[in-house]
């Protein structure tokens, strides 16, 4: 059984909704799933698990939330290589600039591009 984190930020509920479709979908597929918000997720927590989706939603212009998600997804960062990779968010004002920025970062070395959406 694959072991998957689901580690999200939410400001209005929307990506609380798709955090929840990511974990009903994992587990339909056998996963042990854990959801964390992203104070409770730290780097020492990456080697727990197979497999990890990251979700926020797009703030301001075109940013990731600054107080706890960007700085959580920066410490743990470094911790990924090899590991399965799920991004997922909302956007409303721009046009997903966030998700393409963010997708160009990858691949570490090892990483797993598990799917791809968008432009």
């Amino acid at each position: 059984m694959s072991k998957v984190a689901v580690v999200f930020w939410s400001g209005t509920g929307n990506t609380a909704a798709m955090a929840s479709a990511v974990e009903a979908g994992a587990k339909d597929r056998g996963a042990e799933v854990s959801v964390f918000g992203p104070d409770e997720f730290t780097p020492d927590k990456v080697s727990e698990f197979d497999a990890i989706a990251f979700g926020c939603p797009a703030m301001g212009a075109e940013v990731l939330e600054e107080s706890s998600y960007d700085p959580m997804f920066t410490a743990v960062e470094g911790s990924l290589s090899g590991k399965k990779i799920a991004l997922f968010g909302s956007y409303g004002w721009g046009d997903g600039q966030w998700m393409r920025d963010r997708k160009e970062a990858f691949p570490w070395p090892g990483f797993s591009r598990v799917s791809s959406y968008g432009t």
